[in-house]
């Protein structure tokens, strides 16, 4: 038994077996070289097959028997598991009595799936599923997403070109979102100075300033708005906007602009 491993060892002989027949699919080595790094992985729950794909399946006892250990037995992926599924299920209107008659699972067990605290065998993900009409595959999205934060010292934002660079605004970038359908653009943008007035921004999606020092005239469509230190606007930013007069100088702002990916 490999350290880490302990709710997984169940796998490690299938894996090993693939080795020594020689027999090893894409699936069986995506499995293996979770057991080798003692890694926590999806491939762990879908390699029980054999050479000739017959399904090497374990009954529900196993959940039953993780979910008495407590919640220090679960790993991240039962937690991930069980909000897919929850999502999955909720997206079409399903009750957990529902799911539990189409599934043949009892709501208390689909409690503790949903809740991460059980670890569910392959023959109830293929169970969970077929009823939520989702590949098997599907119930590990939320795992394998990528997770990333973006750390920025003070000082050190990204200075990037933008429309306004052109009359003197400065921008920096703080950092940028990894999600695949929201993109979210932190600036801090200084204006000084030789910095002009610009109240014609027009671009896809909303924004959020907060005013940090300065003061500034800032307009937005027909209407101006004099902002201090601690002083917020948002907007749709598809109408034109910006610096309209510039009272207090240097003055500093926080941008955040949340769009689409594909606007």
């Amino acid at each position: 038994m490999r350290p880490g491993l302990a709710k997984n060892t169940y796998v490690e002989p299938v894996a090993i077996a693939f080795r020594r027949r020689g027999e090893m699919s894409s699936l069986a080595r995506a499995a293996a070289a979770c057991v080798d790094s003692s890694r926590v992985c999806p491939a762990l729950y879908l390699a029980r097959v054999d050479a000739g794909g017959a399904v090497n399946e374990r009954d529900n006892s196993r959940e039953a028997a993780v979910a008495d250990a407590g919640q220090d037995a679960i790993s991240p992926l039962e937690k991930a598991i069980g909000k897919q599924v929850r999502e999955y299920r909720t997206s079409l209107g399903m009750t957990l009595a529902s799911l539990s008659r189409t599934t043949g699972l009892s709501s208390g067990m689909l409690s503790k799936i949903e809740n991460g605290q059980t670890s569910p065998s392959l023959a109830t993900l293929r169970a969970l599923a077929g009823a939520l009409n989702v590949p098997v595959t599907a119930l590990f999205r939320r795992f394998e997403e990528q997770r990333d934060a973006s750390f920025v010292r003070a000082g050190q934002g990204l200075l990037i070109e933008r429309r306004g660079s052109r009359a003197g605004h400065e921008y920096r970038l703080l950092g940028h979102s990894v999600g695949e359908k929201t993109l979210v653009e932190p600036f801090l943008i200084t204006l000084r100075e030789d910095s002009d007035v610009f109240p014609l921004f027009q671009h896809a999606g909303q924004e959020f300033i907060y005013m940090l020092s300065g003061e500034v005239v800032y307009r937005y469509g027909e209407k101006l708005y004099h902002l201090h230190p601690g002083d917020s606007l948002f907007f749709d930013s598809d109408a034109p906007h910006g610096p309209e007069n510039l009272i207090a100088l240097p003055a500093e702002f926080l941008s955040f602009i949340v769009r689409n990916d594909d606007s």
